[in-house]
């Protein structure tokens, strides 16, 4: 498949709901890892990205308006090593338990399933950046209306120069709300990271947009620059 233009991708979207993107820059020198947020009620809009030692945490903006924290309140980015795990859920959580004691990120994400928000069945998305450039994508989305069974797929990429993939939860808005369909996007990767942040955040529907990370990694440094951008900020 032909990459896209990742910022016209979502300008056609006003709720791809939150998204991964992982590749390569332009000159092929860094890995790039975004991860964005959106929301539609108060409760899901109520939220900030905050850096740790290891990644992000979402927090509350107001705590005073936080309702249930339970799907909202989660650690989205962790660092393994020189390795990455990027998702929308507490998954991030089990997938480093399951790395630290040498077992791969399929079997992993094989305890888990989608999320109980029936009738949406909010897919939970994860990706896992290696050293090297390589990554994979994984999605586990519901097999019907019913949410009676999960699938789980996971998609393996070499990291190519200028080249990304983009996967999210929702295909678009709507109620139920769809699931996504199909392979991660590709899409193309360019500029440096403060532009590319910006375009990024610039395309992501102004209503809907929540929250945004971006890191460029050196691949033969392992040194990382980072941008949060968030909207209650």
């Amino acid at each position: 498949m032909k990459p896209v233009d990742l910022n016209q991708e979502l300008r056609g979207n006003a709720y791809p709901g939150r998204g991964i993107v992982i590749g390569k820059s332009q000159d092929g020198g860094c890995a790039v890892v975004a991860y964005f947020i959106m929301g539609r009620s108060v409760n899901s809009r109520n939220r900030v990205f905050a850096e740790e030692p290891d990644g992000i945490r979402t927090e509350a903006a107001d705590p005073a308006k936080m309702e249930d924290p339970s799907l909202i309140i989660y650690h989205p980015v962790r660092q393994i090593g020189r390795g990455l795990i990027v998702t929308n859920g507490d998954q991030t959580d089990t997938i480093r338990d399951f790395l630290e004691k040498g077992l791969p990120f399929e079997q992993a994400l094989r305890t888990r399933e989608f999320e109980p928000d029936g009738p949406n069945w909010t897919p939970r998305i994860s990706g896992l950046l290696s050293p090297d450039g390589s990554y994979k994508l994984s999605i586990l989305k519901a097999a019907d209306e019913a949410g009676t069974a999960c699938l789980r797929q996971t998609f393996e990429y070499p990291g190519q120069a200028g080249l990304g993939h983009f996967l999210h939860t929702y295909q678009c808005d709507g109620s139920p709300i769809p699931s996504f369909e199909g392979e991660p996007t590709p899409v193309t990767i360019e500029g440096d990271i403060d532009a590319f942040t910006t375009s990024l955040w610039e395309s992501l529907n102004q209503d809907n947009k929540v929250s945004l990370f971006v890191r460029y990694i050196d691949l033969a440094t392992g040194q990382a620059q980072t941008r949060i951008v968030n909207k209650n900020q």
